[in-house]
């Protein structure tokens, strides 16, 4: 029996171009009604989430950062925690030499050096945000919540998330979030952690909760959970990981896997 719920965002939960659909919010809300807990986990900024509670009815904590912020639906923080700043720097330095557009996200906001970037104003859409210009990312790297690399070369960016591993260690956690965007944040922390985290707040078994994720750093969670679902649009390393697949995002994946995976309604 599944008793909770968690799902990634972007690739996932909403549409291509950033959207709850209507079956998405009627999913949510039958597991409301069947007393299943709902929440979500993303790489967003918790900014970023703040679309999503509404529609879905969300009242339980968020995971932002890929787990390394937890906050409240009205965003308050529970807990946050920054990339240590040796780490930052090397990963600032990493990321300039494969020359990969850095964003950081602070308590100041969202920072960008080059607001021309080529995703910067997908970002904006995403997270319903301003980016702040910085000429200078020194003086804010030891305040740092995640870095991003985002490039349009997918092949280099996988390259560039190889060398930081081998630069980095265990002294931060280094994953691609989208084929575009290479996240760096604080170590020990993840989308596993945000589960158990969860999991021990609301007193729930691991192995009663299902998750839906589409990219690599969704593997942690569904390591960890009873039940994994990944999209029809997910890579095949995370399909195989996955205790079923469900419809690409653009087709209400979403939906779909709650009614027949979560509550048992095949249709």
């Amino acid at each position: 029996m599944i008793s909770l719920v968690i799902s990634d965002v972007d690739g996932t939960l909403v549409t291509p171009d950033k959207r709850v659909t209507q079956a998405s919010a009627h999913a949510a809300r039958l597991l409301s009604e069947r007393g299943i807990g709902f929440t979500v986990v993303s790489s967003r900024p918790p900014a970023g989430l703040r679309m999503l509670v509404e529609p879905l009815s969300l009242r339980l904590p968020m995971g932002a950062f890929s787990g390394s912020a937890v906050v409240n639906p009205d965003l308050s923080v529970i807990e946050q925690h920054f990339v240590p700043e040796p780490a930052a720097r090397r990963s600032a330095d990493v990321l300039s030499a494969f020359g990969a557009d850095i964003w950081l996200y602070t308590a100041a906001g969202w920072l960008v050096r080059n607001p021309d970037g080529h995703y910067v104003s997908q970002e904006k859409r995403t997270i319903q945000a301003e980016p702040t210009i910085v000429s200078d990312f020194s003086p804010h790297l030891a305040q740092a919540f995640k870095i991003v690399g985002s490039s349009q070369d997918f092949a280099k960016l996988a390259a560039c998330e190889t060398t930081l591993h081998e630069a980095l260690g265990e002294k931060a956690f280094v994953v691609r979030s989208q084929p575009y965007y290479l996240d760096i944040t604080p170590p020990g922390l993840d989308k596993g952690t945000f589960l158990e985290s969860v999991a021990n707040r609301l007193a729930v078994l691991p192995g009663a909760i299902a998750v839906l994720g589409d990219m690599g750093n969704d593997l942690a969670m569904f390591r960890k959970a009873g039940m994994s679902i990944a999209m029809g649009n997910a890579s095949a390393e995370v399909k195989a990981s996955a205790t079923y697949v469900t419809a690409p995002n653009a087709e209400d994946g979403f939906a779909k896997a709650i009614e027949r995976y979560v509550l048992g309604n095949t249709g």
